[in-house]
């Protein structure tokens, strides 16, 4: 048995979870177990406790309350003490906990809370309330004044089972048990030297929600009401002006250090007008928000992150609307998403789509990609949490005639996902409805699954043309015209397929990632009339030409690039030498299929070893256009950990 049980609550807690984690490992006092209770965390922070040893358990996060949270985990705990610590702190040394369980030894003491310290990315305003509240000294709370702090403290399991952490309260469950018990006669001990840095990175809306269901609580407790509100407009009017004059000379003040003078004034005003306007507006709420379906929109961030594409040329990572999962979804955690030409053609406005007015800005891009199942929708079969998934790129109605008839392209109500009319991969999660959604085999490659769409693309376009070269199968060569990223992947699939190829590109570099592969490399297409097989993935209009013209009689070739603009040509150098052209965009759910059972068989290292991480999206395009750079891949929740440490805003 062990003397004390931290519980740890979390709810996408993976940038900080291993930092604490880290702390605990260093502290003196080792009589102790670490709990934590997740709450439908969409990014590591499960793994992490797994992989840390941490006892887990999970609720749903429609079931999430602060006190709901605390006592599942005390409910499974082995100690008396329990110690309760917020996932995005960190102990500031080794005797943190012992210092903060200590007063418990103490018959008369139910509960005890430490200092609290603010990081360089706290508000200016939070860090001075921090400094304020929390001081040098340990004191004993008494009567009528009510505080503790579930962020950093600590109660008596006995006490806790005669009275556990208020359900039904928005927050400040941590003031109700103390005030509680301090009715009772318990003491409530501040422990100065059990200091904690608390790392709040909120946004101002949030800052604004948190004191909110704050004030919405303590109307509920009965230690604030309406009769409240000129005394907390007056201390908030008198504490703005302690901060603007400490603005000047921001002593001990860790957020110094990021900001100047002008930013300190700024950061003041927005954080103490929100904290007073989200006060004001929970103690006037109407409603006390008893139930958890009520108070869920206080309780959780439903912001994602995503890049989107407003118009052409302008394009930022930016805060975007969480995507909501309907009946018959899935949620994906995006693990890669791969660069395509596609995406820099949205970019640059030139996509014939947006051209034409069938599709509009904005959009979130990237349709090559891989990753896991962070949720499921109702009436959804066949996925479970954590499935790694891969996803097509066109979703047509099924319904329509050209559906029904297997010509999805023909669907006038498909959408393209990261293209058109659905937002895309360069995003924490996307939604994909689970008919486009593909399982992969477990222990696959993430980041190399992220090129299944491409191989797809690739496969049905040689199954169009397969009816057309069973006459070639004696010969069985194909020319490959560009060597870019598909026309790589092209020639890979063409080698596996049984052909002996050649690869054309004017670039050397693109050749070179061909070299010591079994595929032939060559600049000249002034060769092609030696191939009865012909795929042209370069898209160049010039290109296009020669192929057509060059090409051997009675020749079949394949159009997988997507020349844009008018051409001037003859059609007689097809029809007067017997010539089959072949168009071909997207892929099939059989497609999809026979990518996913080909993946394995090839190689293409050359295609992942270039990598960025989502915040340096911009830098990942420009890379894509270097001729020694085949392919870029984005990392965004990759499964490796070194992998994770490349996307330091994740």
């Amino acid at each position: 048995m062990v003397e004390t049980s931290i519980i740890i609550r979390t709810y996408n807690e993976e940038k900080h979870l291993p930092r604490l984690f880290d702390a605990l490992e260093q502290q003196n006092y080792r009589d102790f177990e670490n709990i934590v209770v997740d709450s439908g965390s969409l990014d590591r922070s499960r793994d992490i406790a797994e992989e840390r040893h941490a006892e887990l358990h999970r609720i749903g996060k429609q079931d999430f309350t602060f006190g709901y949270s605390l006592n599942v985990g005390i409910r499974a705990a082995k100690g008396k003490f329990i110690v309760m610590v917020s996932a995005h702190t960190e102990p500031v040394d080794q005797d943190w906990l012992e210092n903060l369980i200590a007063p418990l030894r103490d018959e008369n003491v139910a509960m005890s809370y430490g200092r609290q310290l603010g990081v360089p990315e706290s508000k200016f305003g939070e860090a001075e309330d921090f400094l304020r509240i929390f001081g040098p000294d340990s004191l004993a709370m008494r009567p009528p004044k009510f505080f503790a702090n579930n962020a950093n403290s600590a109660v008596k399991r006995e006490l806790w089972e005669k009275y556990p952490f208020d359900e039904k309260l928005t927050g400040l469950e941590d003031i109700d048990f103390a005030k509680y018990w301090m009715e009772r006669g318990y003491q409530v001990q501040y422990q100065a030297n059990a200091g904690i840095y608390h790392i709040h990175e909120e946004t101002w809306p949030q800052v604004h929600r948190r004191y909110f269901r704050e004030a919405v609580a303590a109307r509920r407790i009965g230690i604030k009401g309406r009769r409240n509100i000129p005394g907390e407009i007056l201390r908030e009017i008198a504490w703005t002006a302690w901060d603007f004059a400490r603005a000047f000379n921001p002593t001990n003040n860790p957020v110094s250090e990021r900001l100047n003078l002008s930013q300190r004034l700024y950061e003041i005003s927005l954080f103490r007008s929100h904290k007073l306007m989200g006060t004001v507006q929970g103690l006037l709420e109407p409603h006390p928000m008893e139930t958890r379906a009520e108070a869920e929109e206080y309780l959780f961030d439903r912001g994602a992150e995503g890049v989107v594409i407003s118009g052409p040329g302008k394009a930022a990572l930016s805060p975007i609307d969480f995507p909501e999962v309907k009946p018959g979804d899935i949620l994906i955690r995006v693990a890669h998403v791969a660069v395509c030409a596609t995406d820099l053609e949205l970019f640059a406005g030139n996509l014939g789509y947006y051209k034409s007015g069938m599709a509009s800005y904005p959009i979130v891009p990237g349709h090559e990609f891989s990753g896991r199942v962070a949720a499921v929708g109702q009436n959804v079969e066949g996925f479970a949490e954590g499935d790694p998934v891969v996803a097509e790129c066109i979703q047509s109605c099924g319904a329509c005639a050209p559906c029904k008839n297997g010509n999805f392209i023909g669907c006038a109500d498909r959408t393209e996902l990261g293209v058109m009319g659905r937002n895309g991969a360069y995003a924490r999660y996307v939604v994909v409805p689970a008919p486009f959604v593909h399982r992969l085999p477990n222990g696959v490659d993430l980041r190399k699954a992220a090129l299944v769409e491409p191989i797809a693309v690739t496969l049905k376009g040689l199954r169009r043309m397969t009816p057309m070269v069973s006459r070639y199968t004696a010969k069985r060569r194909a020319a490959v015209v560009g060597a870019g990223p598909l026309g790589n992947i092209v020639a890979k699939v063409l080698q596996v397929k049984g052909f002996q190829v050649t690869a054309f590109d004017r670039s050397p570099e693109r050749l070179e990632f061909l070299k010591n592969t079994g595929i032939e490399s060559s600049m000249d297409l002034e060769t092609l009339d030696q191939f009865d097989v012909v795929v042209e993935v370069s898209g160049n209009r010039d290109a296009l030409d020669t192929v057509l013209r060059n090409s051997a009689a009675g020749a079949t070739i394949l159009l997988i690039g997507l020349p844009y603009g008018e051409k001037t040509f003859s059609f007689e150098t097809i029809a007067a030498y017997d010539k089959a052209v072949i168009g071909t965009v997207g892929s099939t759910k059989k497609d999809f299929e026979a990518a996913i059972e080909i993946l394995p068989k090839l190689d293409l290292s050359a295609h992942t070893i270039h990598r960025r991480s989502l915040n340096e999206f911009s830098e990942a395009w420009n890379d894509s256009k270097k001729p020694d750079v085949l392919k870029v891949i984005i990392d965004v929740y990759p499964d490796d950990l070194d992998a994770q440490k490349i996307d330091k805003a994740a």
